[in-house]
């Protein structure tokens, strides 16, 4: 059985298509990816499977409950860390995580086994009696994750985890969900604007834009698509020699003020450019060649970058409600 199935999965804000008929298969014990910009729907989608949003159109069930009929069902086999802070800054760590328990109905000696688990699991077992208020950004995130494996969840969900968070202090939080996965053998959904981390964790990761999944496969697969190198610069007429490129057997593209081009064999092209560059009078300022990331794949399915900022449909949809609770 899977752990979640989605069928022409919809939800509208008025006009805003928010998410587009969404059909998927996420498998039990899967590290799942949603990939995609801010205002691409990656929120809005997993807020209907928790139950936070009623779809306007579809179907979907999560461990075999409808996501509809069976709410209570759905959210008893769910854990949530939220994109935003949730925690409360003036308990402990311990007293959140056993307020957490307490709404889930475990009683003393569970809840107490629990904490004991998931804060060592998270490296935070010797700040259990420290006020959350002196956390950094990273061990409140961390206690935001055992937070939500209190309850022993079948699904967690991991909303853009690593936000606001330094490179450093994201990279052990990859860690962190590697191990859990390990350790507690546990789906996992993750959203995420950031290709290195879907790439890095992810065994799928699905591309969402417009609220529509445009590529769902491994990223290794998804980079395939790409394929080859991917060379890059930046010259005094990027436009002309665009141009002159498009006669030849490559893709390429402005974007960002920077000229991409795809091609087989990067390294015996680069000569080939700078030449047809020299022959033309454009200087070329800078040139680079790496391998495709899931940002190409992206590009090429798109036509822009991921790191666009817009935003999400649901603080478009909020900022609507109250905007009519004002008038």
């Amino acid at each position: 059985m899977h752990a979640i199935v989605t069928k022409e999965l919809t939800k509208k804000f008025g006009e805003l298509v928010a998410v587009n008929k969404v059909s998927l298969k996420i498998k039990r014990g899967e590290l799942f990816g949603l990939l995609g910009p801010n205002g691409a729907g990656k929120t809005t989608f997993i807020s209907m499977l928790c139950t936070m949003l009623k779809p306007t159109e579809g179907e979907a069930w999560v461990e075999g409950y409808n996501i509809k009929k069976q709410r209570d069902e759905v959210r008893r086999n769910i854990g949530i860390v939220f994109q935003d802070p949730s925690l409360d800054q003036n308990l402990t760590a311990k007293e959140n995580l056993d307020f957490h328990a307490r709404l889930y109905g475990l009683d003393k000696k569970t809840r107490e086994e629990r904490i004991n688990e998931v804060l060592e699991l998270v490296e935070l077992s010797d700040k259990k009696a420290q006020l959350v208020k002196t956390f950094s950004g990273g061990m409140r995130r961390r206690l935001e994750i055992a937070r939500g494996l209190m309850h022993l969840p079948q699904i967690l969900f991991l909303d853009e985890p690593t936000l606001g968070l330094d490179p450093q202090t994201r990279r052990r939080i990859w860690e962190y969900i590697m191990k859990l996965k390990k350790e507690e053998k546990i789906t996992i959904i993750l959203t995420t604007h950031y290709m290195e981390e879907a790439d890095f964790l992810c065994d799928r990761v699905a591309i969402i834009d417009n609220g529509k999944i445009i590529a769902l496969d491994t990223p290794e697969n998804l980079k395939n698509i790409v394929g080859g190198d991917v060379i890059y610069l930046r010259a005094s007429s990027q436009e002309k020699l665009l141009e002159l490129l498009e006669g030849l057997n490559l893709k390429a593209r402005i974007i960002d003020e920077t000229l991409n081009i795809s091609i087989s064999d990067g390294e015996t092209f680069i000569p080939k450019i700078l030449d047809i560059a020299r022959k033309s009078g454009i200087e070329v300022y800078s040139i680079g060649l790496r391998k495709p990331t899931l940002e190409d794949v992206f590009i090429h399915f798109t036509g822009r970058e991921i790191r666009e900022e817009r935003g999400s449909a649901l603080t478009y949809a909020r900022a609507v409600v109250r905007a009519r609770r004002m008038k």
